[in-house]
This record gives structure tokens, sequence and C-alpha cells, in this order.
């Protein structure tokens, strides 16, 4: 299921081991979003940041 150059693949090997109920493909979505979503936060703070520097 994960190839070694995937990093989603660790994060939903740990997902899958929580517990029952989910499917493969319903926790690598759930991974890949949390994934997207935290990367957008931290492009926003960078930004954000940046922006105060150059005042």
């Amino acid at each position: 299921m994960t190839e070694p150059d995937d990093p989603l693949g660790v994060w939903t090997g740990r997902l899958l081991r929580l517990g029952v109920g989910i499917s493969p493909d319903e926790a690598r979505r759930f991974v890949h979003d949390l994934y997207a979503q935290a990367q957008s936060d931290l492009d926003e703070e960078r930004a954000e940041a940046d922006f105060k520097r150059e005042e």
C-alpha cells in the first residue's frame, strides 16, 4: 500500500491501525486533506511573517 517515498502512506497506515470501520481509501483521502490543509496554513503563516518583516 505504501511506497518508500510516500509520506502519506505512513500516516495512512497509522490511522488504519487505530481502529476498524474506515477503508484504506477513506483513510488516505483524510490524510491527504489534512496534509493539504496543514500545508496551506503554514503557507499563510509564512506569507504573514514575510509581510510583517517587510513593513
